[in-house]
């Protein structure tokens, strides 16, 4: 895939799940009886989160919402248009996972090639794509008094550590620069869906200490 397809690709799928991410997390802020402030809060902070916090480790300036302040009135929007129809909208559950798992695959590859504009180390880049794909969920489900999605025992942050190493191994150990976004995106994704679809998960740490 040519460079310019790709990049193009990448910024679809990010402006697809900035707005699925938003709304995502208004339904999670509308469950925990927020006004509507707090809901547009929860939701930018989710869709941009990761990107934001990524960049102000990386000393990557300005922020992309800086940058492209639109994307903050997407993501409030799309709020604000969940809050009005939420009762329809629970009704997508599947849609939104489906949503959830390409945003996750986009921003991890996104973050990848930020670090790697930047010229930073492999493990850096790696760690970067993953700050960006799962940053904002967790933001999201501390802010809402919820354990992470990350630290639970679904398959989420694995998905996002192999679509970074599928996208480095393409891109920098075989030289394959036009397969690594589609196919890094591609697996990644059906990792995702296959781990839904089948329940898969990490194995879980159980420790009760029964000292007195």
């Amino acid at each position: 895939m040519p460079a310019e397809a790709s990049t193009l690709l990448l910024h679809s799928l990010y402006l697809v799940a900035i707005v699925a991410e938003a709304m995502t997390a208004a339904l999670a802020a509308g469950r925990r009886d927020m006004d509507w402030f707090g809901v547009c809060v929860i939701a930018c902070v989710t869709a941009l989160g990761g990107g934001s916090l990524r960049d102000v480790l990386l000393g990557h300036y300005p922020l992309t919402w800086v940058a492209h302040p639109e994307y903050l009135g997407m993501t409030a929007g799309a709020a604000m248009l969940t809050a009005l129809c939420a009762r329809v909208l629970r009704h997508l559950r599947s849609l939104f996972l489906l949503l959830d798992a390409l945003g996750l695959v986009a921003f991890t590859v996104i973050g990848c090639k930020v670090a790697q504009q930047m010229g930073l180390s492999l493990p850096i880049i790696l760690v970067s794509g993953m700050i960006t794909g799962c940053a904002g969920g967790v933001l999201r489900d501390v802010l809402c008094n919820d354990i992470p999605l990350l630290f639970r025992r679904e398959l989420y942050a694995s998905v996002s550590l192999l679509t970074g190493l599928v996208y480095i191994g393409l891109d920098f150990m075989l030289g394959l620069t036009s397969l690594a976004v589609p196919v890094a995106l591609t697996v990644g994704l059906a990792l995702r869906l296959l781990a839904l679809r089948f329940n898969w998960q990490m194995p879980k740490f159980v420790y009760r200490d029964d000292w007195h």
